[in-house]
């Protein structure tokens, strides 16, 4: 079924109380997809996932990684053979008790994975912020659609309520004769 576009002015006076070239560029986009009917809403994991460089791609991999429970439990068993392996060799451990090495090691591993999981976190607010954006324009083309549709309804309430009251009338013209 073909609609009829309507005028982006009009819904934009009717429904937002502003001319539409007064309206910023959220409700203007809102506005005009209302008034030409089609749908606002887009898959932002597909445009946001589709701009990403190599190096965010392998971050948010790193990231989630480094907070996973194989993460956690490796490198438990790593530094536990670490640990069991120096005290054995005792004094001709490569790295003997208190783990000086070993404390570099984690000391490095940390400076780069914190940044790295910072990035990740970052990006993940932006895309966030893009989703709660289309979540707000969606939300209120709704609230466009709705208002418009409540209206329609309650002219044809009005209309019923003429059309009853006028069979009524007659009807009682009838009766009455």
């Amino acid at each position: 079924m073909n609609h009829i576009p309507l005028d982006a002015d009009h819904v934009s006076r009717r429904w937002l109380g502003k001319a539409a070239r007064e309206l910023q560029d959220p409700e203007a986009s809102v506005v005009a997809s209302a008034a030409d009917r089609r749908p606002i809403s887009e898959d932002i994991n597909e445009t946001f996932d589709d701009h990403q460089t190599f190096g965010e791609r392998l971050a948010d991999r790193v990231a989630a990684f480094g907070g996973s429970w194989p993460f956690i439990i490796a490198f438990g068993v790593f530094l536990a053979l670490w640990t069991v392996i120096n005290l054995l060799l005792r004094k001709e451990a490569f790295d003997p008790y208190p783990f000086i090495f070993l404390n570099l090691v984690l000391s490095m591993l940390a400076a780069v994975q914190a940044p790295v999981i910072m990035m990740s976190q970052n990006r993940q607010a932006a895309k966030d912020r893009l989703d709660a954006g289309n979540d707000y324009q969606v939300n209120l083309k709704a609230e466009i659609e709705i208002m418009a549709l409540l209206e329609k309804v309650e002219h044809l309430t009005a209309r019923q309520q003429e059309q009853t009251d006028m069979i009524q009338r007659l009807l009682q013209e009838r009766n009455a004769r």
